[in-house]
C-alpha cells in the first residue's frame, strides 16, 4: 500500500464485517452538552467513576463521548443495546467484548489524539490502532534515538524539517499499533522496526530482530484529517479497509 489516503463515508445501513475486512470508524469527540449527556447515560458504573476522576472538563467530556461513541459503533455490529456491552480488560487495560458468539468474533481498538478518535473493528482479536496529532516536535532526533532502532534514527538524520517530524510519527504510529495488537507496552517500541520514510510503503520489517516474524503482519497508514497520522496493525496479509465517518443516526 503505497497511501494513506482514504475515502471516508456515511454508513451503510446494514453493517457486514467480512472475513479479510477491517472497518475504520472516525469521529469527532467535540460534542455538544447534550450529546455528552446521551453519551454518559450509556456507560457503565466503572466508566462514569473513570470519567468523574478527570480534572479538565474537556478531559473529561471527550472520554465520555470516546466511550460513548465506541459503544454505539459495536452495537451496531452485535445488534445490542450499546448500554448493554460489557468489556473485559487485559492486564495494560487492552479493552475486548466480555461476551460473544463465539462462531462471530469482533476485534476492536481504539485511538484518540487532540479531539479526534478512530476506531478499528475486524473478525480478528489481534488488531491494534494508533492515531497522533502531528504537533511541533523539536526534540524529535533525541526522541527517535531514545524510542526508535539504530537503523530508524539513521534513516530520520537523512530527511530534514517537515519530512523528519512526518517520518517519527509515521515511526511511532506504526510501532504503537503493533504494540496494541499484541498487548505489549510502549517498552518494545525499540524492538519494533517500520518503514518510516515519507512517501514508502508502511511495513512492519521486524520483531526483535526477527524479518520473518515481521512478514506474517501487515500496517496499514490512514490520514483520517489534515496533520494527523495513524495507522492500523494486524495479522495476516490482504485485508481490505473501509473507512467509515461516525453519526448518530
Amino acid at each position: 500500500m503505497k497511501t494513506g489516503k482514504r475515502l471516508w463515508h456515511s454508513p451503510l445501513s446494514t453493517l457486514v464485517l467480512s472475513a479479510q475486512q477491517i472497518h475504520v470508524w472516525q469521529a469527532d469527540l467535540n460534542r455538544s452538552l447534550a450529546q455528552i449527556e446521551r453519551f454518559a447515560q450509556l456507560l457503565s458504573p466503572d466508566e462514569q467513576q473513570r470519567a468523574s476522576r478527570f480534572y479538565f472538563e474537556r478531559d473529561r467530556n471527550h472520554f465520555i463521548a470516546g466511550r460513548g461513541i465506541l459503544r454505539t459503533i459495536l452495537s451496531r455490529y452485535l445488534n445490542q443495546p450499546p448500554n448493554q456491552i460489557q468489556f473485559d480488560y487485559s492486564s495494560r487495560g487492552k479493552p475486548a467484548l466480555a461476551t460473544i458468539n463465539p462462531e462471530n468474533t469482533l476485534g476492536f481498538n481504539l485511538s484518540h489524539s487532540h479531539g479526534l478518535a478512530l476506531y478499528a473493528l475486524s473478525p480478528t482479536l489481534k488488531l491494534g490502532i494508533d492515531l497522533e496529532y502531528m504537533r511541533p516536535m523539536p526534540d524529535v532526533q533525541k526522541l527517535a534515538q531514545r524510542f526508535f532502532t539504530s537503523r530508524e534514527y539513521a534513516a530520520i538524520q537523512t530527511l530534514s524539517g517537515d519530512q523528519q517530524q512526518i517520518a517519527f510519527f509515521n515511526g511511532w504510529t506504526r510501532k504503537e499499533a503493533y504494540l496494541k495488537a499484541t498487548g505489549d507496552g510502549l517498552a518494545g517500541l525499540s524492538e519494533i522496526e517500520v518503514s518510516l520514510i515519507p512517501g514508502e510503503s508502511a511495513k512492519l520489517l521486524s520483531i526483535a530482530g526477527d524479518s520473518n516474524a515481521a512478514a506474517h503482519w501487515s500496517v496499514y497508514p490512514l490520514t483520517p484529517a489534515p496533520d494527523y497520522v495513524a495507522a492500523v496493525a494486524i495479522p495476516g496479509q490482504d485485508w481490505q479497509i473501509d473507512c467509515i465517518e461516525f453519526d448518530l443516526d
